[in-house]
């Protein structure tokens, strides 16, 4: 009955302040929703690109046309200088351009060494290097056909002359994502890294909003004195909320998406549970550690910020520096990511994840160490603003 009565308390703390139903529905929501259809194509294609052709010739448009059939780039312009192509790129209306001498066809024919360039932007990345990969890909296509040409035209056979050009076949199997689609990686790191962070907000203002108020001291009454019975009534109805915001996003990528799950979603969804309650563990640490409100929310706000970055999702943290890669350890979330990557993209069996399911355990049972000083604060509730 104690337990019921502090979760009636709370409950009715979350429906008193519109903050809480903000942060905790419409914000994961609605920046999940961002993301998902802002990488509904799952990978950018026909980024849009230039051509200069100065030689006009049948060998030059047929080439124009090969660049523009590829899926990776678009020609969208068409430029009659270097000068006004790399205009256009600093503009930002292109990403790159091809360019094709004026004496082409005339050298190619002759059986000499025609030049032919392509400049990609790489200030930013992902267009840049799309368009260097598809001029890339065009440009030794022409050459390798050029090659081909020019033996058959000298007597080889045909087919000789094509596995002179290329003697292997090269198969590529890109494993777990074969559509090579961002958003398969990218929407599952990001949306429940955002969810994180939120959650660490919510958990350190629903604590530290007690001292400020001072309200503590009726929290811990109404809990009898016991602190650990009075955190949980505080924190189950967060932890339903935020799992169920968590489930439900997993069931629209999962279900409604395809992204894909290689094995039974009971495992994504204990590992969602989880996530949701080691983070608030590790947000009530904190709070033990740091019971000034403001220094609590700058705390929590800089780790989950760093945790976009320092979490594994972006860059190998094989390749951090030792300090950092530390650091990506010590945040519940990083331990998601990784059962996402063997449960839902491997699909390995839930043994051989089953250290990263205990960490996150570990993260939830966090706040046992500092429960004691937690208790004193609530009993003695100070705010420093």
């Amino acid at each position: 009955m104690v337990l019921l009565d502090i979760i009636k308390r709370e409950l009715r703390r979350l429906t008193s302040r519109k903050i809480y139903v903000v942060m905790m529905l419409v914000v994961p929501l609605a920046c999940s929703f961002f993301f998902l259809n802002l990488m509904h194509e799952g990978l950018p294609l026909k980024v849009p690109v230039g051509m200069v052709d100065l030689d006009h010739s049948s060998l030059s448009r047929q080439i124009g046309r090969s660049l523009d059939a590829s899926p990776l780039v678009d020609i969208n312009s068409d430029f009659e200088s270097y000068h006004e192509a790399i205009n256009g790129v600093k503009s930002g209306e292109i990403y790159g351009f091809f360019l094709i001498p004026s004496d082409f066809q005339q050298k190619t024919i002759a059986g000499e060494k025609p030049t032919l360039s392509f400049f990609s932007n790489m200030t930013i990345f992902v267009p840049g290097s799309l368009s260097f990969k598809g001029f890339k890909t065009i440009a030794v296509t022409t050459a390798g056909g050029i090659v081909k040409t020019t033996l058959v035209s000298a007597g080889a056979d045909e087919n000789l002359a094509g596995s002179l050009i290329q003697p292997l076949v090269i198969r590529t199997h890109p494993l777990n994502n074969p559509w090579t689609n961002y958003s398969i990686y990218l929407c599952q790191s990001f949306i429940p890294c955002l969810l994180a962070l939120i959650i660490l907000l919510v958990t350190v203002f629903s604590i530290c909003q007690e001292h400020k108020t001072g309200t503590s001291v009726e929290w811990l009454e109404e809990a009898r004195g016991h602190m650990g019975i009075a955190l949980l009534g505080k924190l189950l109805p967060q932890t339903v909320i935020f799992t169920s915001v968590g489930i439900a996003i997993q069931a629209v990528m999962f279900g409604f998406l395809g992204f894909p799950l290689n094995n039974h979603p009971v495992h994504m969804v204990l590992a969602m549970l989880l996530l949701v309650t080691a983070t608030q563990g590790f947000a009530v640490f904190i709070t033990e550690m740091l019971p000034n409100f403001r220094i609590a929310l700058s705390i929590v706000s800089l780790t989950g910020i760093l945790c976009f970055s320092v979490a594994g999702f972006s860059f190998p943290v094989e390749k951090m520096y030792g300090g950092i890669a530390i650091f990506s350890y010590i945040v519940p979330i990083r331990y998601y990511f990784l059962i996402y990557i063997d449960q839902a993209l491997n699909g390995i069996p839930i043994y051989y994840s089953r250290f990263y399911y205990v960490a996150l355990l570990l993260f939830t049972l966090l706040p046992l160490i500092g429960l004691r000083r937690l208790r004193r604060q609530c009993e003695h509730p100070v705010y420093i603003p």
